[in-house]
């Protein structure tokens, strides 16, 4: 059931994508639709590097140029969201028929940590805004992991030993 549904929602992604690339007059490429494909047959969230190592583990060889203009298209035509936890820390994921996120980013280790909360989701998505019709959304909570908040206070301890 999960397969046949996987496949009608690859299916409705590369219509989308060749509707877009059509309009815009730019080629249809084997690499481009590769690249749509393996974003779509993986529902967890990648970064560049990533998934130019996937791509060449699955001897599919392109540059990371191809991957980052490939990238920008599947953005500009809504088929990934890019999401930007910090600085230099960005990641993509699905964004046809996939669920919204709550992210817990911890600002000491930088991890990032996808937070399911059922009574949240259900306040967020349900939430009428005035004068705007959302799609979709992104949750991001910063702080401190545990570990960090852990490390933090065995290093205080031993500080004040010290002293």
């Amino acid at each position: 059931m999960i397969k046949i549904e996987n496949d009608k929602i690859l299916e409705i992604v590369i219509q989308k994508f060749t509707d877009f690339l059509a309009e815009k007059n730019y080629r249809k490429t084997q690499e481009r639709y590769a690249i749509l494909k393996l974003i779509y047959t993986d529902s967890r969230r990648f970064d560049m590097n990533l998934l130019y190592k996937t791509m060449n583990e699955q001897n599919f060889r392109v540059s990371r140029a191809t991957l980052y203009n490939t990238m920008q298209l599947l953005l500009e035509c809504n088929l990934v969201i890019k999401n930007r936890f910090e600085q230099n820390n960005t990641f993509y994921e699905r964004a046809y028929n996939n669920e919204t996120h709550h992210y817990l980013v911890c600002t000491n280790c930088r991890t990032v940590r996808e937070y399911r909360n059922a009574e949240l989701k259900f306040i967020l998505q349900n939430r009428k805004i005035k004068n705007f019709n959302s799609t979709h959304y992104n949750l991001q909570i910063f702080g401190i992991c545990n570990n960090c908040a852990r490390r933090f206070k065995i290093k205080d301890k031993q500080t004040k030993l010290k002293k």
